[in-house]
């Protein structure tokens, strides 16, 4: 079959449904590489996948009425925060709660549950904090978790994920790591980590005034190895693979009242921590760099509310402790010897 030579003004005087006839005969007619670089050809492609991604949005914004809109988020904050009965977690709903904020907890144990409110709103003065128990790996009790809010909240405008993270306070090589404690590290950190997330979504994009999710990073998130605990390094790898990826989705959905985020606490002085402080490697480098789970709080729990105050549209990761702050504090460390023994020992 012959090339057709079409101008561009010609195009713009056919209609549209013809131009995509002729070119839909025409390529079918004789497949060629040529003809995938037609005017009428691209003309028709672009014009069907525009109304593919109309069709796609006019769908999304049924389902979804509130997709597309967002009222204006002010404080205080209605704030879930997953694994919040210890750790970063408490800490983190302690300086919300500071902050004036009202606070949902969860916790696999009720006994946890019940110790955490008590503590919080003691060390606190404030009342406006709930809790529930959660298994953040069953999906009936997200759903649980995600209807319990609702009741106390209505809303959820700040979710944290992954504060339940577990390493099964096993550090050793994976070579030794047994069946039980693998399931434990990848079905909490990982599969827990969609579940919540996917609830997460599924709730804020349809509230009038949208929500932030905020997942978690930990050691092995920027790629570098973590031996003696390399399951969790994985874990923890995939969270920054599956934020990048909701953010994606949600901006191939043209979900605009839905942000995902990072939060990079940096090390951080938990139980999960310094259960390994048990080689020289890893003494020397919790001393340097590690800090207290309520430093850390205070430092990130401004900058997540700054987030919806500010009236942000755009993903952000926020890091505690930065790459410059960590060389700064490492070569203090060789240079002057500070930091040594802040918390354990060294040899």
């Amino acid at each position: 079959m012959a090339e057709m030579s079409v101008t561009t003004a010609s195009l713009q005087s056919f209609p549209k449904s013809l131009l995509c006839s002729l070119s839909t005969r025409k390529f079918n007619s004789s497949f060629h590489p040529s003809a995938i670089l037609s005017p009428i050809s691209r003309f028709c492609l672009i014009s069907k996948f525009n109304s593919f991604r109309f069709s796609a949005a006019v769908v999304k914004a049924a389902s979804s009425p509130h997709a597309n809109t967002k009222e204006p988020m002010l404080p205080p904050y209605d704030v879930l925060i997953t694994g919040a009965s210890k750790g970063i977690g408490y800490a983190l709903a302690k300086e919300f709660l500071k902050a004036g904020d009202n606070v949902i907890i969860c916790s696999r144990s009720d006994e946890r549950v019940v110790s955490a409110l008590d503590r919080l709103r003691v060390e606190t003065g404030k009342q406006h904090v709930w809790g529930t128990k959660c298994d953040v790996r069953e999906g009936d009790d997200v759903k649980n978790l995600v209807a319990f809010a609702k009741e106390k909240l209505q809303y959820i405008d700040i979710w944290q994920i992954n504060n339940a993270g577990s390493n099964a306070y096993s550090f050793k090589p994976l070579a030794e790591a047994s069946d039980e404690d693998l399931i434990q590290v990848v079905t909490t950190n990982t599969l827990g980590l969609m579940i919540c997330c996917r609830e997460a979504i599924n709730l804020m994009q349809n509230q009038p005034r949208g929500g932030h999710i905020f997942n978690i990073d930990g050691a092995g998130s920027d790629g570098r190895p973590t031996p003696r605990f390399a399951a969790y390094g994985a874990t923890k790898r995939s969270v920054v693979h599956l934020t990048k990826s909701l953010q994606a989705e949600l901006e191939m959905q043209d979900v605009k009242n839905v942000l995902v985020h990072n939060l990079s606490p940096g090390m951080v002085t938990t139980d999960l921590l310094m259960s390994g402080a048990n080689t020289k490697q890893a003494k020397f480098f919790i001393n340097v760099l590690a800090e207290p789970a309520d430093v850390v709080a205070e430092y990130l729990v401004p900058n997540i509310r700054s987030i919806p105050t500010n009236g942000s549209t755009k993903a952000t990761y926020i890091r505690f402790l930065t790459g410059l702050k960590a060389y700064s504090q490492i070569f203090s460390r060789i240079a002057f010897g500070a930091r040594r023994n802040r918390y354990v020992l060294e040899d």
